[in-house]
């Protein structure tokens, strides 16, 4: 009986798909990766996607692990081999809220969506912002970031606990939904992060935030580019924990998305788009006191002092419904990807480097690549910068692999060595980033990882390589 058969029958004939067409949508990914699956296995729960990986790891057999697949460095999806086995996790949907905890126990193939509508009756939320809806585990394996780590953190800040199943078959259980246990080594963030590499996550306790009560939005216009890190740390002080979000968003990024989206409301219109804006958010999730401003009010009175006491910081300042200034901002990703042939970075930086990179860059990239338009956004307040380059459709880097390859080899150069940046500040590794890891990840920890995935059954799962 071969592997297939195998699994054939532990999960069904209808969740083992091999013909073409029911394999399509597993097989192409949310950008331009996309491979040929030997299979796309559907296991219902922790107990099948153990038997599938126990059968694969005795046949030999590479697993590629799948949430929601909308990553975006081929981290979810198979080669071109046709010998690999996408593992689903969207038929694992289970849900138990614990309110006196503040945390629910979810499945990996809940979408982040789906997630925060049953979190919404009781006041609570988990606070990852994205443009995307991924799955849990999806934001588990790539510890993805967001609008809003400036006040919540990262993935990794709000997981209490973790099913997995590792290389060889085997469920692990880690951590038990405790805000403090310090009995061994946290070893559930050996699998956050790692793009399932050395295991699968199934299920996970996520620590739950209060839903905010009240927000307020405005977008600045900093005087120039060294202003921005003024503004943010100006902004923190005034703010203190209110400060939620400080994301920055370029001239042609914005351009991009009120191009690709006509409903959305120009806030610079009938004037020019500015060079570069930032959106700020503040948030309570308490009412306002007796005698307390509401923070609409507040936000302008703090700005509009700002402008009179830092003129040179901060050249404008726009209001308006949150709803709207955050429909802007998640836009910006489908509008520069409808723009041309996107050639996009994930990157991530000290914070008084972010904006001198992007500079820098931007000037090489006058004189190398005058044809292509830079347009980037992120989150300032963290350091990360999706760093979007839009090629015209003839161009040598838009038909040529090997231009592109070059171009990419080189700005992630300058952000590694010049800048001592990171080359994936939240998506993680998958193929487009393997070549990066290989080049820039400290031997010494490369042959730790080695060591560990030996002894978790070798690296059988996921498209990323961390031996």
């Amino acid at each position: 009986m071969t592997g297939l058969d195998e699994i054939r029958a532990v999960l069904g004939a209808t969740a083992v798909l091999t013909e073409p067409a029911d394999r399509a949508r597993y097989d192409q990914g949310a950008r331009y990766d996309s491979g040929t699956s030997l299979a796309v296995l559907r296991p219902a729960d922790t107990e099948q996607v153990a038997a599938c990986v126990a059968i694969a790891a005795r046949h030999g057999m590479r697993i590629v692990p799948q949430g929601a697949n909308t990553g975006l460095v081929g981290g979810s999806t198979p080669d071109g081999s046709g010998a690999e086995l996408v593992l689903s996790l969207e038929r694992l949907k289970g849900f138990a809220l614990d309110a006196d905890n503040a945390s629910a126990r979810v499945g990996a193939g809940l979408l982040l969506s789906e997630l925060n509508d049953r979190l919404a009756g009781d006041g609570l939320f988990f606070p990852i912002d994205l443009g995307a809806d991924p799955s849990v585990g999806g934001m588990i394996a790539t510890n993805t970031g967001g609008a809003r780590f400036l006040r919540h953190g990262d993935v990794r800040a709000n997981v209490m606990g973790l099913t997995a199943v590792l290389p060889d078959g085997q469920v692990v259980r880690l951590g038990a939904g405790l805000r403090k246990d310090n009995t061994g080594p946290d070893w559930k963030h050996l699998l956050i992060g790692t793009s399932g590499a050395f295991g699968i996550v199934t299920e996970a306790e996520l620590r739950l935030s209060p839903l905010p009560r009240e927000t307020a939005v405005a977008l600045l216009v900093p005087t120039s580019p060294e202003a921005v890190l003024p503004l943010l740390r100006e902004a923190e002080r005034r703010f203190g924990t209110w400060l939620s979000a400080f994301e920055g968003m370029s001239r042609e990024a914005v351009a991009a998305a009120l191009a690709h989206v006509p409903s959305l409301r120009d806030p610079f219109a009938p004037g020019p788009v500015p060079d570069y804006t930032i959106l700020i958010e503040i948030a309570r999730t308490s009412a306002p006191a007796p005698g307390e401003p509401v923070l609409d009010d507040l936000l302008q009175a703090v700005l509009s002092d700002l402008i009179e006491a830092e003129p040179d910081l901060l050249a404008d300042a726009r209001f308006g419904r949150p709803e709207h200034g955050w429909a802007l901002r998640h836009a910006l990703s489908e509008g520069v990807k409808s723009a041309g042939r996107l050639i996009a970075f994930d990157l991530g930086f000290r914070r008084g480097d972010t904006m001198r990179f992007c500079a820098q860059m931007r000037a090489e990239l006058a004189r190398t690549h005058p044809e292509a338009t830079v347009c980037d956004f992120g989150h300032i307040g963290d350091g990360g910068v999706h760093f979007n380059l839009v090629v015209p459709p003839g161009s040598a880097c838009a038909t040529d692999l090997a231009a592109e390859a070059a171009l990419r080899a080189r700005i992630v150069e300058v952000a590694v060595r010049d800048f001592g940046g990171s080359f994936s500040a939240e998506h993680a590794i998958g193929r487009r980033n393997q070549k990066f890891h290989d080049i820039y990840a400290d031997p010494a920890l490369r042959r730790v990882s080695k060591a560990i995935l030996e002894t978790l059954g070798g690296a059988r799962l996921g498209a990323a390589r961390f031996d």
